[in-house]
């Protein structure tokens, strides 16, 4: 009977127990072994000595204290598999509810939600889960729009007719950039003078300065794409002021090499006082026609922060002369100020210089601003009137009506 329990073990050492621990069965199998072993152990024993009894109660608690062993460890692992199966339902009923669900959560995502001590905490793991998927999400998109922008450039270039054409457009834009340079070279040599007062940064906030810079810039290429462009002048201009630092964010390298004349001198000191014309909205004084011998002088500054006056008071202690653009006499004004800005300044004075049409140098007015030109027929007038009245004046039709046609008829006279 030893030999077979000695041969018992070696069957089990040898064959069975590998193969169990292969299949993941080795749990199973210690039970039943430990079970055959004893009961040789028995058989054993009741051979050596028939006359004693076998001791079934021992043999009871060596049973059960094996099986409460295997169940100890198995109930945790059952708990914690049906909790993490809870809340993945809960997530799935959240996610059809419209709440804030990540699509993908991994076991260890899943943990940390289940160990949240509170509702609200729950939701706000979630919705950061959320974010960092939907993050995810749009770099991963924007790497795919980028991949296949980049691969339509290099199918583009890789086009012979495109580079021709690409390098022809170069050709052409550094052709038309040179004659550009050439005529405003030749304006300041022949031009005529076009001042911006640039003593006006104290009156202004940066954000002010920042804006009156970038229309002075598009004033700048506007004069330089013209046909006969002015010879620029900025007057009063600091080195270390606002604009200055502004111009050089704009320029940056090309503000060195600009066609234009800067000085920190006053224009009173630099032209004589009988040539130079304010162009203020402020003036009393109506400009009639474009003198191509006069120096005109723009305010450089935004006109809206700016106390009404400013500009025209300044000229006035300069002792220099006024004018306004003569807005009313050519456009049937709305409602709002009559300032423009620098760019539409500079659209102006420039159709009037090649052209001398005020109707032509006005269209670059803003819609908004007119309802139309007052050189129109009467009757046009009338209606353009009745329907501003309609939807703007109601009872008053009938006064305005008759007050327009007062002053319709005065501006006739006058002419």
């Amino acid at each position: 009977m030893q030999s077979a329990n000695v041969l018992l073990k070696k069957i089990m050492r040898s064959s069975v127990l590998p193969f169990a621990a292969q299949h993941g069965m080795k749990k199973d199998l210690l039970p039943l072994a430990r079970t055959l072993s004893v009961s040789l152990c028995l058989k054993q024993d009741n051979s050596c000595s028939p006359s004693e009894k076998l001791d079934l109660d021992a043999w009871k608690k060596v049973m059960k204290s094996g099986l409460q062993e295997e169940d100890s460890k198995m109930v945790p692992e059952r708990e914690e598999l049906s909790a993490m199966a809870a809340a993945r339902e809960i997530l799935e009923m959240w996610r059809l509810a419209g709440r804030l669900v990540p699509e993908n959560i991994s076991e260890e995502q899943l943990k940390t939600f289940m160990e949240c001590p509170s509702k609200s905490a729950k939701k706000k793991y979630l919705k950061y889960l959320h974010l960092k998927e939907l993050y995810k999400k749009n770099d991963k998109r924007k790497m795919d729009e980028k991949r296949e922008r980049k691969m339509e450039t290099q199918e583009q270039a890789s086009k012979t007719d495109e580079t021709k054409r690409n390098s022809f457009i170069c050709l052409w834009a550094s052709g038309m950039d040179k004659a550009y340079s050439w005529r405003v070279a030749q304006s300041m040599v022949f031009g005529q003078p076009l001042v911006f007062d640039m003593s006006y940064e104290k009156d202004m906030s940066v954000r002010e300065v920042a804006n009156t810079v970038r229309q002075i810039v598009l004033s700048e290429g506007c004069n330089r794409r013209s046909v006969d462009p002015f010879h620029i002048h900025f007057c009063n201009f600091k080195d270390d002021s606002l604009y200055h630092e502004e111009f050089l964010k704009h320029y940056k390298e090309a503000w060195g090499k600009l066609l234009i004349t800067v000085t920190d001198r006053c224009y009173t000191d630099v032209f004589p006082k009988d040539k130079l014309i304010y162009l203020t909205a402020d003036s009393p004084k109506v400009m009639k026609t474009f003198d191509h011998d006069k120096i005109y002088i723009v305010g450089s500054m935004v006109d809206k922060s700016i106390k009404t006056g400013v500009s025209l008071a300044r000229a006035k202690r300069l002792g220099l002369e006024t004018a306004a653009l003569p807005l009313e006499k050519y456009l049937l004004w709305n409602t709002g100020a009559k300032n423009l800005t620098l760019d539409q300044m500079m659209h102006i004075l420039l159709t009037l210089k090649d052209t001398g049409d005020w109707k032509k140098a006005l269209e670059f007015v803003p819609k908004r601003k007119y309802c139309g030109f007052v050189s129109k027929p009467v009757h046009e007038l009338k209606k353009t009137l009745n329907l501003i009245d309609m939807l703007k004046l109601g009872k008053r039709h009938e006064e305005v009506r008759k007050q327009f046609a007062k002053n319709y008829s005065k501006k006739l006279r006058q002419k």
